[in-house]
């Protein structure tokens, strides 16, 4: 009984890929295949559009943290040269010195 069992068994999953070959390949699952694929794609596209924007406000955003960066950068440097400017000056008050 077991090997009727198992030969019925058998037997029924051919029959059934045989069917699910056949139901997959039909017209109508194709055109739900382009269907789907087509939507995929518009989704692709759809969100290609937003990681595009996102880069650009990504760019701004660091140029924009560059220039910030270099104004930083050179008004540090003009108090440096105030600081010393006036640390000389300051010294030559107390000596005395002047040119």
């Amino acid at each position: 009984m077991a090997i009727w069992a198992k030969a019925a068994l058998f037997v029924g999953g051919m029959a059934a890929s045989t069917l699910g070959i056949k139901a997959l390949t039909s017209k109508c699952a194709k055109k739900v295949y382009t269907h789907t694929t087509a939507a995929a794609l518009r989704g692709k596209d759809a969100v290609m559009e937003n990681v595009t924007k996102v880069r650009e406000c990504c760019g701004d955003i660091a140029a924009d943290a560059r220039a910030l960066n270099e104004q930083s950068a050179q008004q540090s440097d003009a108090n440096i040269i105030e600081d010393t400017y006036t640390e000389e000056t300051a010294d030559e008050e107390v000596t005395g010195d002047e040119v």
